[in-house]
């Protein structure tokens, strides 16, 4: 009996994770629920002055709706290029799984544009992105690189990282703790980006990095003491 009551406690908790739409409930729609996220995570790019073809408005992404189902669920799109759940980063483009299921629910039930014209957000305003720029104290990664002095580090730079190439890279402390630092799935130079911590590490001494892939160059970012 106690068992069936785990197994049923079990099956409760991952029905709750999976939970997003509804299919049989209200249709999902371009003016409710895909513009919202296209403005928030695609727009930046995909607009008429940015660095790939304009998603702004339903015309446009109407007709690219299979291509954007197939983008998203693969996780080309955004190219953010690291496995969620693998570090946390406080700049973290990709989307969630909430919303590629919203996509691809969208697309499959007719990539309907929606009837209520008030539903649709503002279009978003676009600042001048600011250029990254590696700081000169920035720590070059070596596989098995051991550090001598403890290390606060805000993020990592793939500055260098052969198309295609996926690497685990975590830090193993003196105490036999790992702590995950980025996980680079079928990267891509083009998506080239700090990845910034929400929290800065620390690293104590004799500490050592696993993971490096040849010929790729990844730098620590350093980062912040945190107060106690």
């Amino acid at each position: 009996m106690k068992r069936l009551a785990v197994l049923i406690g079990l099956a409760c908790a991952v029905a709750t994770d999976v939970v997003a739409h509804d299919p049989n409930g209200t249709p999902i729609t371009w003016n409710r629920e895909i513009s919202r996220i296209v403005f928030e995570r695609c727009a930046s790019c995909h607009r008429q002055g940015g660095t790939s073809f304009s998603l702004m408005t339903y015309q446009e992404a109407q007709p690219r709706a299979a291509a954007m189902k197939d983008a998203v669920l693969a996780r080309r799109m955004p190219p953010w290029g690291a496995v969620k759940g693998f570090g946390s980063f406080k700049n973290d483009e990709g989307l969630t799984q909430q919303q590629i299921e919203l996509i691809a629910d969208w697309v499959e039930g007719g990539a309907t544009k929606g009837n209520n014209p008030k539903a649709l957000p503002p279009a978003p305003k676009f600042d001048r992105p600011v250029e990254f720029r590696l700081p000169a104290n920035a720590l070059a990664l070596t596989d098995g690189l051991t550090l001598t002095d403890a290390v606060t580090i805000g993020g990592l730079y793939p500055q260098h990282v052969p198309d295609g190439t996926s690497m685990q890279i975590v830090a193993m402390r003196p105490d036999g703790g790992i702590e995950p630092l980025i996980w680079l799935y079928e990267f891509k130079d083009s998506y080239r980006h700090p990845f910034l911590f929400r929290k800065p590490l620390e690293l104590p001494p004799h500490t050592v990095i696993r993971g490096i892939a040849p010929g790729a160059t990844i730098f620590l970012i350093p980062g912040r003491r945190t107060t106690r």
